[in-house]
């Protein structure tokens, strides 16, 4: 415990407006009650390399040059469709992808040689961003409209997340419903 004391004294002049008080602070510390503690040790770090000034930018601009390499990195659009088809597919309430808006499309591509992903997705990408159209069978039972919104984000989370790309837009389409016991929609007659 700490003891302090303080006396006021008060210097009288001849002058009223000179009346001053001092007050001298007398302090007496009694230090019983402190306990004494151990020494504190600081354990030794090892020394740290030097930093490269800004006087020598040399090893700066080397060390910027070796972490930059020049090239161009292309992604398919084949293979954000098959990374959208997967995902699309994770989601619960989804039987099957759609035929989608390709159906027409496709056989032209086929009879060129063409690849082309999934079917029921399509993807365009443009530099770092893509556009993903999505065409979903809804399970009998689930909210279409809950699985469509969970389609959508779980793709653009999964391609964005696999492919460092920024997702822009997906659009989904709700082209059937499964129902109970159906295992695969009808195939249409070849003529």
């Amino acid at each position: 415990m700490t003891d302090v004391s303080v006396e006021d004294i008060t210097e009288e002049t001849d002058s009223p407006a000179e009346t001053t008080t001092a007050r001298p602070f007398s302090l007496s510390l009694s230090t019983s009650s402190i306990p004494s503690t151990p020494p504190i040790t600081i354990p030794s770090v090892p020394p740290v390399a030097p930093v490269a000034s800004v006087a020598d930018p040399e090893p700066v601009a080397e060390a910027v040059a070796a972490a930059v390499v020049k090239g161009r990195i292309k992604v398919a659009d084949e293979v954000v469709e098959k990374v959208a088809a997967l995902a699309a597919l994770e989601v619960a309430g989804v039987a099957d992808l759609g035929s989608g808006l390709t159906d027409a499309v496709v056989p032209i591509r086929e009879r060129a040689g063409a690849r082309r992903g999934p079917r029921g997705v399509s993807a365009h990408v443009q530099d770092r961003t893509v556009a993903v159209d999505v065409a979903i069978v809804a399970e009998y039972g689930h909210v279409v409209m809950d699985v469509a919104n969970e389609v959508k984000t779980n793709v653009a989370r999964t391609v964005s997340r696999m492919l460092g790309m920024r997702v822009v837009e997906v659009n989904v389409n709700v082209d059937d419903v499964r129902l109970p016991g159906e295992d695969h929609p009808e195939a249409p007659a070849e003529p």
